[in-house]
């Protein structure tokens, strides 16, 4: 069942029921929907006991309710990778502080949803397990039991897709998925062969890269434009997801800059990621999952953003500003700062990751040139003059490399998470013309399958 309320890509989390034992995958939160309504609908899972929570990654939209649901199950153990036992604290300390101030200032009677108190309680509970290494679940009570192994994806640091073995049966969930290698991180490792169910994500369903667009096309496009903004006098603001994406455009920048590719110009960068920049360092010496050095940050000469932005205002440091979110939500530093550049044509916004089209970034993409964008959270409306571009670093997999793993498995069950409704219809059709005996699903919320 998927417990995603609103379908889509939000609140991830998917209970199965493996003969009789049941496994939660995931417990994220909508970051678009404030109080108790961002949770995915726990309420399925009462009378349940629950045997098992599974992590795939630690992005707030899979981990952001999971304190929640241990509360509601407090004897049910959570694996996770090892990487991901290194970073979950610190992302879920980060959310209960970010729904605090959200409390403050939205009025959202229902934040924090956890309090550190609860987070320092739970961590216990934590169990992180290698790559490529089978774990057998047996529970007390349950006659069936299963054989667990994590397989690289890709995406992110510490992110793995779920094999599961019970008796005859091989599942295979995919969790969120990037194939092609990053500057920190290898692509997704996954085993050929056959699976009986296949449970699929499918974020890029509606993408094609266009020919040219390649990784290290765009890497290339990117620092050429971060040179002529900053030539031109003006800044360029790049809203960066903090797990992941801060520390590839990091390495990306360093790497540049020491072949002499990379304008000279002050670099701030603020937020959780530069906390998370020391733990993958951390990360990269005790696991060798990711490949970071935190000392680059002091060769780049990271400065601080300064500790009060004005909404509207542009402090026209013809500057280089790597800030988070990523999708511009409101209150954030690239929000405010973003208000501030977009009405001067000599700055720049350049997205490098997923935009929700219903997010202020989704929506400032879509804004025409010359239109007037609305900061409605700082009480900012200006025209959009700046130049706004997309570059082609998502973390997730193109969709035909996906098609081609997903029809090598042969599956005879197909399930598909994580992706808009025409991203998944375009599953379903490729899915149902190359594999035209397997049963493909997609799940409508809250609705129970037999697969």
């Amino acid at each position: 069942m998927d417990l995603n309320r609103q379908g889509g890509i939000g609140a991830n989390s998917m209970h199965l029921q493996i003969g009789d034992l049941n496994i939660l995958i995931d417990s994220g939160l909508n970051p678009k929907t404030p109080g108790l309504g961002a949770l995915p609908d726990f309420k399925q899972l009462r009378g349940i006991q629950l045997d098992l929570i599974i992590i795939t990654h630690c992005h707030l939209d899979h981990i952001g309710g999971l304190p929640v649901v241990m509360r509601q199950h407090p004897k049910t153990p959570v694996l996770l990778t090892q990487s991901s036992r290194m970073l979950i604290e610190k992302m879920l300390h980060n959310s209960a502080n970010v729904m605090q101030k959200q409390k403050e200032e939205d009025n959202v009677p229902d934040y924090p949803l956890f309090t550190h108190e609860e987070i320092d309680g739970i961590v216990n509970r934590f169990v992180g397990l290698p790559f490529k290494k089978v774990k057998k679940i047996q529970v007390r009570g349950r006659k069936d039991e299963i054989e667990i192994m994590f397989h690289r994806s890709g995406h992110v640091a510490g992110a793995t897709a779920v094999e599961i073995h019970h008796k005859d049966r091989q599942i295979f969930i995919t969790g969120d998925v990037m194939f092609e290698d990053q500057r920190t991180l290898k692509g997704a490792q996954f085993p050929a062969g056959h699976f009986d169910t296949l449970i699929i994500e499918t974020t890029r369903g509606t993408t094609e890269r266009a020919f040219g667009r390649e990784r290290v096309h765009e890497i290339a496009r990117l620092i050429a434009s971060i040179n002529a903004t900053i030539a031109a006098g003006g800044s360029f603001l790049m809203p960066v997801f903090a797990l992941g994406r801060m520390q590839e455009i990091l390495s990306v920048f360093h790497d540049a800059r020491r072949f002499g590719r990379l304008i000279e110009c002050p670099i701030y960068a603020a937020g959780l990621g530069m906390g998370l920049a020391d733990i993958f360092d951390e990360v990269s010496r005790k696991t060798k999952d990711v490949h970071f050095d935190r000392r680059i940050m002091t060769d780049l000469h990271i400065k601080k953003l300064p500790r009060q932005l004005t909404p509207g205002k542009d402090p026209r440091q013809n500057a280089l500003y790597l800030l988070s979110s990523g999708m511009l939500v409101e209150r954030t530093p690239s929000y405010t700062l973003a208000s501030g550049l977009v009405g001067h044509p000599r700055n720049t916004i350049g997205f490098v990751g997923y935009c929700d089209p219903d997010t202020p970034g989704g929506e400032l993409l879509a804004t025409p040139h010359g239109k007037k964008f609305n900061f409605a959270a700082v009480d900012v409306r200006t025209e959009v003059k700046a130049r706004v571009e997309r570059f082609e670093l998502s973390g997730h997999a193109e969709r035909d490399e996906l098609m081609q793993f997903a029809v090598q498995t042969q599956a005879r069950s197909i399930v598909l998470t994580h992706g808009d409704p025409g991203a998944r219809a375009w599953f379903a059709g490729q899915l149902k013309a190359q594999l035209p005996d397997a049963r493909v699903f997609d799940p409508v919320p809250l609705k129970r399958y037999e697969v």
